[in-house]
């Protein structure tokens, strides 16, 4: 494809993002490209890297756009953000262009408004602090509360692309293994820092095209994630339950952990989710998981009250810690979400704890930075449920800076993982 037409894939792209707002903007690009197969990897690459970037920088680019007369339209930010890259403004007139595969000429009032923008630094000081950080203005002082003065450092973090990690499958492979057989097909890995199944690639990488991805001796899952698996402390033979499995990441995890031994049972209201979970389990080798859909009314739940040893809840949430990945989830949850989920989160606590055995353990995780979310969800279940009292994970899979705490928390610029939470529950004996 030329500049031309790049150009105008990327802003028809962001066109099709901004006519689905509550669509993951991962999930619109998908269809975007499955529907212009005649667009090649390296094209691909290049439109996707512009509209990344855009919607990371998308309040600062609206703000100069306003400041200066312009609209923040799909072109005038696609314009803005080319401007910013230090694009010369010739180049750019040209690269918009007229003829069929081509965005339109710049009109003489989008040139002036691009052309005051020449020169500028991205950042402003006079710009709002939500629109610098890049958040929505409701969410800010929820972010201060989480951060306090490491804010800034944190958001910085979130703005960049995250890395690709993987969880090695020690049903199959070791780490160093599996680091040769990625090694072989030109993807050079190193280990994580906490994990110790964990590994890392640079930038986007075809791992999923790779022979050991599909022999099953590796998962794609960030290190956060195998963090919050380990803090389950499964054993072999266990019976244990992933309340809100999806696709079955973490239920791979827990399988590994328990060498194959015990019984997990994957819950999930998605039977799509579910369904997508077959794939997976049967390429890592995995044979103690059942599947189960919940469903309104479902006995299953009742029949099966305080039998489980461990109960991972890993509760839908506002994926606050997810924004490196997801640049547009920052500005799809609306306060009203974050208010709805909160009386979700603490109702699905409820009903997983009922099927934890005395004695057993529930492992609540979310994918979110808030403290509302997280460790005031924990407080406020704790008070409800008095049978139940914060204890330290001690797995020792986790490293031991983590293995004596009851509750952690993992940001992006502390870490180098997305945003994660996890607390150890566990229910109390009943007395004689």
């Amino acid at each position: 494809m030329t500049p031309t037409a790049r150009l105008a894939a990327s802003i028809d792209l962001l066109a099709a993002m901004e006519a689905a707002p509550r669509k993951p903007a991962d999930a619109v690009a998908n269809s975007f490209f499955r529907e212009r197969r005649y667009i090649g990897g390296g094209d691909r690459r290049a439109i996707s890297g512009l509209v990344w970037d855009i919607m990371r920088n998308w309040r600062k680019l609206g703000w100069w756009l306003e400041q200066n007369g312009g609209t923040a339209s799909p072109r005038m930010l696609a314009g803005a953000q080319l401007v910013f890259d230090r694009t010369p403004m010739e180049k750019l007139a040209s690269i918009y262009g007229g003829g069929r595969f081509a965005a339109g000429l710049l009109s003489e009032s989008e040139q002036a408004v691009l052309n005051a923008l020449i020169g500028r630094e991205l950042e402003c000081a006079d710009m709002p602090r939500a629109v610098r950080l890049e958040v929505p203005d409701w969410l800010l002082p929820r972010l201060e509360e989480t951060f306090g003065t490491d804010l800034e450092a944190e958001i910085k973090a979130m703005a960049e692309p995250a890395s690709l990690d993987l969880r090695i499958n020690m049903l199959r492979t070791t780490r160093s293994e599996a680091m040769h057989a990625l090694a072989r097909e030109g993807l050079h890995a190193e280990e994580t820092k906490l994990s110790p199944w964990g590994l890392r690639l640079e930038g986007r990488q075809p791992v999923t095209a790779s022979k050991p991805f599909r022999d099953g001796l590796v998962e794609i899952q960030d290190e956060g994630s195998q963090l919050v698996a380990a803090m389950a402390g499964v054993d072999p033979g266990m019976r244990v339950l992933d309340y809100c499995a999806g696709a079955g990441g973490k239920t791979l995890a827990l399988a590994m952990m328990m060498e194959n031994k015990g019984h997990i049972v994957a819950c999930d209201v998605s039977v799509v989710r579910l369904e997508g979970a077959v794939k997976r389990l049967r390429r890592a080798g995995v044979h103690n998981v059942e599947r189960h859909l919940l469903t309104e009314g479902d006995k299953w739940a009742k029949r099966r009250a305080a039998s489980f040893d461990r109960v991972l809840v890993d509760a839908p949430c506002s994926g606050t810690g997810t924004w490196r990945r997801n640049p547009d989830a920052r500005f799809r949850t609306t306060q009203v979400d974050l208010e709805e989920l909160l009386v979700k989160q603490a109702a699905i606590m409820d009903r997983a704890a009922a099927l934890v055995k005395p004695g057993g353990r529930m492992i609540y995780a979310t994918c979110s930075l808030l403290k509302a979310e997280n460790a005031g969800q924990v407080e406020q279940f704790v008070a409800r449920n008095p049978d139940f009292h914060l204890v330290a994970s001690g797995s020792p899979t986790l490293p031991e800076s983590l293995r004596e705490m009851s509750m952690i928390s993992l940001t992006p610029a502390r870490d180098e993982t997305d945003g994660f939470f996890a607390a150890v529950l566990e229910r109390r004996e009943q007395k004689d």
